[in-house]
């Protein structure tokens, strides 16, 4: 009889060797192995196989008494499931290793320490288990990783701490749920090298986007320390998104960068009692961003390199979830674990489903906002636990279909959060251990509230939120709302092209799987409101007005970026990118903004800058400011903002628009002053930043880029009047109805006393877009509508497929009954 194999290096282990080697730690050899001409560094390290497991098990005559106590366990009890689990653990924890296995660690962790050049050198001690295609085990956190460990006694202590992890709370109570035998279940322990980022910085990068799924997207969450913190949602970590495809073309693609609070972080202890320690982080490193530009793109880019060489192998798509740190004392990155993503990768997009709040219920104003996780709505009664032990001592259960509220969760917590109808925590991230578990499980959570266990209450009933964006919303009582499934194979095909409004750039990911042909209208406008919030000239000129208020305001909102006008244009150019790169390559429109002068006022600052109008609908907006000499540098920022994205990103499916622009000469006038800050119809300029001065930056060719296209947004009667003279200068019209209508027929339609009069079915309207589709096709420029009339109105659908429009941009909430309006339309014999 062969004689088992009780250690192997980790290069001579391979994703065939995961029934010996378990899962994560069969990736790691698979990786260093065929990654590393690739570039991808990966601490060395030696494995602790399964039959050394089962070894220790055998030798210390645990079995029986094991399976004993799991018999004893009620399951629906949490006190019950912790007492058996405990015992079994202790048992594990006081058993003793086979001399002969004992002495095989400690010689494979002395080889390890002088390849080194280090006698007790410091290690990772990570659990590998051996059921990884499990349904649950994707899990997070299922059994324990111990840091900085250093020399033979307490790396043995580690191990034998990484066996009994496999019959914690949550572990044995997934086991059961699927009927698993407790010992069909094997567990191997990986020792690797550690890497100092607890002097660095460390953290988590999915290849995909972990709430809609969308493929393209490398989403990095990084902090300072050891990575333990980030995973166990103690602090709010800082977020890259980057695009996947024009970063494989070489541009610097990073579409999305949040700041996290990251107020504290985990280094090494200070004695051998004491492996890690918590403390603060410093102020200073708390208003930067953990990782420069360069790493963020450097840890994309071997991301999509591991996704790669994963989906080549399984023949399939297959996005990861990477575990990497950056050492501290040489600066180097590394991946320290890498897992296939199993929760997205298996979802099929066939169906469309959406929650939704009734019109009722959106006038609510949340009591608590945080992070969302998932898309769902959810209602419960609150149940704040600040531990797991409080609640078992005092007697009481947690009730199925509660709200779990409490400060942060771990592995332990599982059992409860599978009964919650919701969770709530004050503390972490999107890839908290919080948010992996409730997406798995399908339970909408709500992260990093900060303080949601001081704001609610013991059954206070509440409507937990996470279909509204980034943005996951506490509402007070039981709000209405909608479920509602489609399947898209069912939908028609229909021959005219049928684009999208998309406001908010946190649910273009989630938009990107309707049926599209790109975006007809993209709102600059509700990007500066939500994600700038300051008015544009506000930001340039503040420290001129001796409102210390306001200048306080404005320098805690710009931390970590260089100053006002960087804040302003990365910040613009993060939400366009985000909705360009969801649905890249179709053409995305992006209207400049087209704020009112009462809009503006009410930005942060405004009141100082903007005229008090009687009627600003049809006063300084739109073209008019955009040259005006008050307001030209603040338009200059949209410019720069809409190069980067362009040229930096890569994101050439930008075309930008121009509303409310009354005639040819203010026509001229704007392109005048876009040309000045480097933004050129039909031209592509040097690539440079948002300074003027030329990127230090790889960039792609230039002939990668496609020229940048201008339309002109048709809502001014004499947009249509004058069409074929604006036609000379732009790209393709776009038809703004509603405020068409209203010029049209000389009404204010939120006027109540003359609302009955507005509609867009109006003969002098409809004969006003006669005239313009008919004059830009023999123009030979584009011409679509980005209004709701096409919708709401299937006669008005009709009215626009007959006359020829070449696209219909609609809502997409309006999308599944427009896409059957239209195909009724063409389906009757109208000729496109």
């Amino acid at each position: 009889m062969t004689q088992p194999i009780y250690i192997l290096p980790l290069r001579q282990v391979g994703l065939s060797d995961i029934g010996i080697a378990g899962g994560k730690n069969a990736s790691l050899g698979e990786m260093i192995n065929n990654l590393d001409d690739l570039g991808i560094r990966i601490p060395d390290g030696f494995v602790i196989t399964v039959y050394a497991y089962r070894e220790f098990i055998a030798s210390s005559g645990l079995d029986q008494e094991i399976r004993r106590l799991v018999k004893t366990i009620d399951y629906d009890s949490v006190e019950s499931l912790r007492r058996a689990g405990l015992q079994v653990r202790q048992l594990i924890r006081n058993s003793k290793f086979p001399p002969a296995l004992s002495a095989a660690i400690i010689e494979a962790y002395h080889q390890l320490s002088g390849q080194y050049g280090q006698t007790d050198t410091d290690v990772a001690v990570r659990s590998s288990a051996t059921a990884e295609d499990l349904p649950d085990a994707s899990f997070a956190g299922q059994q324990e990783t111990y840091l900085n460990v250093r020399g033979p006694a307490a790396l043995m202590d580690s191990v034998r701490n990484c066996f009994a992890s496999l019959f914690t709370d949550r572990a044995i109570s997934y086991r059961e749920s699927f009927r698993f035998d407790h010992f069909e279940v094997g567990l191997s322990v990986c020792v690797q090298k550690m890497v100092r980022s607890d002097l660095g910085v460390s953290g988590v990068a999915f290849s995909l986007d972990t709430e809609s799924g969308f493929r393209d997207a490398v989403v990095i969450n990084g902090s300072y320390g050891l990575g333990e913190m980030i995973v166990q949602g103690a602090i709010s970590p800082d977020e890259f998104i980057v695009f996947k495809p024009t970063l494989k073309k070489g541009f610097s693609s990073i579409i999305e960068k949040k700041l996290g609070s990251k107020d504290k972080l985990m280094v090494y202890g200070d004695d051998p009692d004491e492996r890690v320690k918590v403390i603060p982080t410093d102020k200073n490193l708390q208003h930067r961003f953990c990782l420069e530009e360069l790493m963020v793109l450097k840890l994309a880019r071997w991301v999509c390199l591991i996704e790669d060489y994963y989906s080549k192998l399984k023949r399939r798509w297959c996005p990861m979830d990477v575990e990497w740190a950056v050492d501290g004392l040489s600066g180097e990155l590394f991946i320290v674990q890498a897992r296939p993503e199993t929760i997205h990768s298996r979802k099929e997009h066939n169906t469309l489903t959406e929650y939704r709040m009734s019109e009722a219920s959106r006038q609510v104003k949340p009591i608590l906002k945080g992070i969302a996780v998932g898309d769902k709505i959810a209602s419960g009664k609150v149940n704040i636990m600040h531990s797991l032990d409080k609640r078992v001592t005092d007697g009481h259960e947690f009730t199925p279909g509660d709200v779990l509220v409490t400060d942060m969760t771990d592995p332990d917590w599982e059992p409860i959060m599978k009964k919650a109808a919701a969770i709530i925590t004050n503390k972490g991230g999107r890839t908290c251990h919080a948010a992996i578990v409730a997406r798995e499980m399908g339970v909408p959570a709500i992260v990093g509230c900060g303080n949601a266990t001081e704001l609610l209450s013991d059954g206070q009933v509440v409507t937990a939120s996470c279909a509204e964006g980034d943005e996951g919303m506490v509402y007070e009582g039981t709000l209405e709302f909608q479920k509602i499934e489609t399947d898209l194979g069912t939908l028609p095909e229909i021959r005219t092209p049928l684009m999208l409004n998309v406001g908010s750039p946190a649910m273009a990911f989630h938009y990107s799987h309707l049926p599209h042909r790109g975006v007809g209208l993209a709102r600059e406008e509700f990007i500066i409101n939500n994600y700038i919030g300051v008015h544009p000239v506000a930001l340039l000129t503040h420290g001129t007005l001796k409102d210390a208020a306001l200048s306080e305001t404005i320098r805690k909102k710009i931390q970590g970026f260089a100053d006002e006008e960087d804040y302003f244009i990365r910040k613009l150019s993060y939400g366009v990118a985000r909705i360009a790169a969801a649905f890249y390559p179709e053409k995305v429109i992006v209207r400049f903004s087209d704020f009112k002068s009462n809009e503006y006022f009410n930005l942060l600052g405004g009141k100082y800058y903007e005229p008090h109008e009687e009627n600003p609908m049809i006063g300084w907006r739109g073209a008019s400011r955009y040259y005006a000499p008050q307001y030209k540098e603040a338009f200059g920022m949209e410019c720069k903002a809409i190069r980067r994205v362009r040229e930096e990103m890569g994101l050439d499916n930008v075309v930008v628009m121009i509303p409310f622009c009354r005639t040819v000469e203010e026509l001229h006038k704007v392109k005048q002053v876009m040309k000045e800050y480097g933004l050129e119809q039909g031209k592509l300029r040097a690539v440079s930043d948002e300074r003027g001065a030329a990127s230090r930056k790889p960039q792609a060719a230039s002939g990668d880029i496609q020229p940048l296209e201008v339309f002109l947004m048709a809502e001014l009667p004499s947009n249509i009047i004058l069409a074929r003279q604006f036609a000379e200068h732009i790209d393709g019209f776009s038809i703004g109805s509603n405020d068409l209508t209203q010029l049209t027929l000389g009404l204010d339609r939120d006027s109540s006393l003359v609302a009955h009069i507005y509609d867009e079915r109006n003969e002098a309207v409809k004969e006003l877009l006669r005239m313009l589709i008919r004059t830009a096709k023999q123009c030979g420029v584009k011409v679509g509508i980005c209004g709701q009339g096409p919708s709401d109105f299937p006669d008005f659908a009709q009215f626009l497929v007959e006359e020829g429009i070449d696209s219909i941009s609609v809502t997409p909430d309006s999308v599944i009954k427009t896409i059957k309006a239209i195909h009724k339309i063409e389906e009757a014999g109208v000729v496109v």
